[in-house]
């Protein structure tokens, strides 16, 4: 059987503490999309650690970790975190990589920032990681596969010829930059290759063979719902599906052998970089939680970028669990409230002056103002609780409704960033 887990918002909702805690009881854990432009934190015995490109499975002594080949691999961040574990003492023998991801060559990050920078006021936020370059050049079939480094220079010459001509017009006429050398282009490749060898394999054969052998797989998005290509914010989303129906595109697997889907939920908001936020909160507010949330504060894990927070939004995280398909749902950081004497649930927008309940298209997005809903808070520290009957009643009232207005069953209860802070219900 399969199980995904996914985010139903901006991102940053605690997947990786959530897949690092299911990994221990998988044989696999695979990440199916997106590359190193965010961060999944993880908090264990051996330490803390922002995760890019590794999925959260890594700690698992027993799981296999696979990059899959809906993942744009970064060989040399790559290499870097798993410099990271090894000096940690973690064991990571056990990683394979898809030989049909695509690489993030050099270029697409340069080419990310360059767009970033001219687009100056009017920019996506980007991580300049690089993604949309490399996304791009994939669907334009002149990306690199990670078993094309392997090829003769008789082979690679030609397409990185190509690729230099295309790139090196935008270089000089449009960001008036540098242009790319075709030999350092294919010096490039042949590091990225080296790094990657002992690693590569062809996952999707090796994932089939396992659900013949009734093995337990875990799927791991990144970023969540609201950042889907087609279904989040657009244009201010990221450059692949964040959807758990694209993990069996991303990994190679049959969409029917998906058989649960975790969307993990934040119980208040947050999101890094641009983009409508109905539920956003400003000033000394908004300063408060930031310097209260996550793990540490809510600062990007990638980018160490502060977060834009605000209180839970149903709507929005109603939206995210319909797109997900959401079997249950997690709901993290939830000891973080517990400074407030009362919450705010946002329940529906105002556009134009009509109150919906339904996740608008950006257009309508951008002009809601959110309708709230006010519980009163618990006013005490929850960690510690392992028992859901335990929390204060205010508490489970606010769990309760929200898992009323989102209409998936709430199935863990998050009191801390370490792994076993976990209630399950």
């Amino acid at each position: 059987m399969i199980t995904a887990v996914v985010g139903a918002n901006w991102g940053d909702e605690g997947k990786g503490k959530i897949t690092d805690r299911l990994a221990q009881d998988a044989d696999y854990v695979v990440r199916f999309q997106g590359g190193s432009n965010a961060g999944h934190t993880i908090k264990n015995e051996w330490g803390k650690f922002a995760l890019h490109l590794l999925p959260s499975g890594i700690f698992s002594k027993d799981a296999v970790s696979v990059i899959g080949n809906g993942v744009a691999v970064n060989a040399k961040i790559l290499a870097e975190e798993l410099k990271t574990l090894e000096d940690a003492g973690v064991e990571h023998s056990k990683l394979i990589v898809s030989d049909r991801a695509q690489v993030v060559m050099s270029y697409h990050m340069l080419l990310d920032a360059y767009e970033e920078e001219r687009l100056a006021g009017k920019s996506f936020g980007s991580t300049k990681a690089g993604m949309a370059p490399c996304y791009s050049d994939k669907y334009a079939k002149i990306g690199f596969q990670v078993g094309e480094l392997y090829a003769d220079r008789e082979t690679l010459m030609p397409r990185i010829e190509n690729v230099c001509r295309i790139k090196n017009t935008l270089m000089e006429h449009l960001y008036h930059k540098p242009l790319l050398d075709p030999e350092e282009i294919y010096k490039e490749i042949k590091e990225n290759a080296e790094i990657l060898r002992p690693y590569v394999a062809h996952t999707s054969a090796v994932l089939h063979q396992a659900l013949k052998d009734d093995k337990k797989i875990l799927l791991e998005g990144q970023l969540g719902a609201l950042k889907d290509t087609d279904h989040g914010i657009y244009p201010m989303v990221t450059s692949s599906s964040t959807l758990a129906g694209f993990g069996a595109i991303g990994a190679g697997v049959p969409p029917y052998a998906i058989q649960k889907i975790i969307c993990v939920v934040k119980a208040y908001s947050s999101a890094v970089g641009a983009g409508a936020f109905v539920s956003e909160l400003f000033g000394e507010e908004a300063d408060e939680l930031r310097r209260r949330g996550g793990d540490g504060g809510e600062f990007g894990a990638t980018t160490g970028r502060p977060r834009r927070v605000g209180n839970f939004d149903a709507v929005a995280t109603r939206y995210g669990c319909m797109m997900q398909g959401a079997t249950e749902v997690a709901l993290t950081v939830v000891d973080v409230l517990g400074y407030l004497d009362e919450l705010k649930i946002c329940v529906g927008y105002d556009v134009d002056g009509k109150i919906t309940t339904d996740f608008p298209n950006t257009i309508q997005l951008e002009k809601a103002k959110p309708v709230y809903e006010t519980m009163p808070g618990w006013k005490c520290d929850i960690t510690g609780i392992t028992k859901y009957e335990d929390l204060p009643k205010e508490c489970r009232d606010y769990v309760e409704r929200i898992e009323e207005l989102i209409g998936v069953p709430v199935a863990m209860v998050s009191n801390g960033p370490a792994r076993d802070e976990l209630i399950f219900r």
